[in-house]
């Protein structure tokens, strides 16, 4: 079975479907809590199912509304070795401009990896339940999981972010790299 179809099976939306090219609506919080709620308990349940079946220890992994066919803004991001957190109606409101290039797989096109510039740190601002603002810096694997996640909210795909002349790799391909799937990625 191809990683893809494992994904798919797994309920994950994927790669050429149109909801991933939108952006996600937003929610009205606090009056939208118990939609949110709902989304925010399906995407952890989805979490769950895919760690069971994939090792994601070693990078992280998240899963946006849009992958599980909601096409709403919240995402779930499971760093490695840590809890799951949330994000509502996200937006990265400052960026680093020290970029690094690492491959990332996304669970709906899960049989490539691509190359993907992306800042070193990020400050996100999310939306609690409660209507209440929240603002986050991640650095490192984490602003590199977090700013995927947002992609998915805005209708972009790895795929999109390739610099020109940039190729996905196989899955294969990319299982005889030293960043192969399950190890962490390296910062200098």
């Amino acid at each position: 079975m191809r990683p893809s179809e494992q994904m798919r099976d797994l309920g994950i939306v994927q790669y050429g479907a149109p909801l991933l090219a939108e952006r996600a609506r937003p929610f009205t919080l606090p009056d939208e809590r118990e939609t949110a709620d709902a989304v925010i308990a399906r995407l952890l349940d989805a979490v769950e199912h895919i760690r069971r079946a994939h090792d994601f220890s070693g990078k992280g992994l998240g899963v946006a509304a849009p992958q599980i066919g909601i096409g709403r803004a919240a995402a779930v991001v499971q760093p490695p070795a840590a809890e799951p957190f949330v994000l509502l109606n996200p937006r990265i409101t400052a960026a680093l401009d020290e970029l690094d290039e690492k491959f990332e797989g996304c669970l709906s096109l899960f049989d490539v990896r691509v190359p993907v510039l992306r800042p070193l740190r990020i400050t996100v601002e999310t939306a609690t339940p409660e209507g209440s603002t929240v603002t986050t810096v991640f650095e490192r694997g984490n602003a590199r999981l977090v700013a995927h996640e947002i992609d998915h909210l805005e209708g972009v795909l790895i795929v999109d972010r390739m610099r020109p002349g940039g190729t996905p790799v196989s899955v294969e391909e990319y299982r005889k790299t030293t960043e192969a799937t399950g190890r962490a990625w390296s910062y200098e």
